[in-house]
């Protein structure tokens, strides 16, 4: 038995809750990796998976001998990497997890002047809202903004760019409805909610000392951005979207912000930055800070 290989295939079945997908990620047969384990647990003397037609769970052993591998398979990673990137040349497939419409208005232009710039680099991008797990996924990094306390307390935490969030509607809402002058207006009117997390019926505002919260309501409740921001611009009702994803319509005049004197107030200080997460094994790693430093640079976030 190949023990590094059979706790390979025993972390990707834990991870993927299945053979069948163990099997696809690592590339081998379900046959081979269902023997893997069984060879590990003969090995062991002892059983690490509870199996069942509907469901894979770790027994109490299973769950100590899982923690234990995942740190040993991350540690051989951050070894493997430490030689591989000796170069001061940044080569080798980077795997990037990012937010939808920040990835195709703001990544996506990037993309080709990184790439001329680190010709021996290769992107994999995974464009998607929800919060991605980089050990199941096999990602070098994580792009997300705000709610990071969510995002797990073993990740490596990088603000690259900060933003601002505004309420606004189009003028075809306004042509039937009021301006909202104070938060506690946006209870009379259709309001669009991003259900990226949970709490997205509350809207919280500052003005000077002064603290708002509302809880509002509408007839469209959405996980994606794009979707609120189409429906608002066809004037359907009001959103609280950052400005980097509103701002041109702004300009444009076919959105109108409202509550000008209010700043939104969110839970954290975190909820206003654009971040970059990883694992510590990929702290050193030349491709994340590459691609990291080359974001920093480039973004003009606002």
């Amino acid at each position: 038995m190949d023990q590094f290989a059979a706790m390979q295939a025993f972390m990707k079945v834990v991870d993927t809750g299945s053979f069948s997908e163990a099997s696809r990620r690592l590339g081998v047969a379900v046959s081979s990796v269902t023997r893997q384990v069984n060879a590990l647990e003969a090995m062991l003397h002892t059983q690490l998976l509870n199996r069942s037609t509907r469901s894979i769970t770790l027994t109490p052993q299973g769950r100590k001998y899982y923690d234990k591998v995942v740190q040993i398979l991350q540690d051989v990673e951050a070894a493997n990497l430490s030689v591989a990137e000796d170069s001061e040349v940044p080569r080798g497939l980077l795997r990037v997890s990012l937010p939808v419409a920040f990835g195709r208005l703001y990544i996506a232009p990037l993309i080709r002047d990184f790439l001329v710039k680190y010709p021996e680099m290769q992107l994999d991008l995974t464009l998607s809202d929800a919060l991605a797990n980089p050990v199941e996924q096999e990602l070098d990094l994580v792009i997300r903004f705000g709610n990071l306390h969510r995002s797990g307390a073993n990740w490596i935490v990088r603000k690259f760019a900060s933003y601002t969030r505004c309420v606004c509607g189009s003028p075809a809402y306004f042509q039937q409805h009021r301006k909202p002058e104070h938060p506690d207006d946006l209870t009379h009117h259709n309001c669009l909610c991003f259900s990226y997390s949970a709490g997205y019926e509350i809207w919280r505002f500052k003005r000077e000392k002064e603290v708002c919260e509302v809880k509002v309501k509408g007839s469209l409740i959405a996980n994606n951005s794009e979707v609120l921001l189409k429906a608002c611009l066809d004037g359907l009702g009001l959103i609280l979207m950052p400005t980097w994803l509103v701002g041109e319509d702004i300009r444009a005049g076919r959105l109108c912000v409202v509550l000008p004197d209010f700043q939104f107030h969110p839970h954290t200080d975190m909820d206003t930055g654009v971040y970059a997460l990883y694992l510590p094994n990929r702290r050193h790693a030349l491709r994340v800070q590459t691609f990291v430093d080359f974001l920093t640079q480039q973004l003009r976030v606002n």
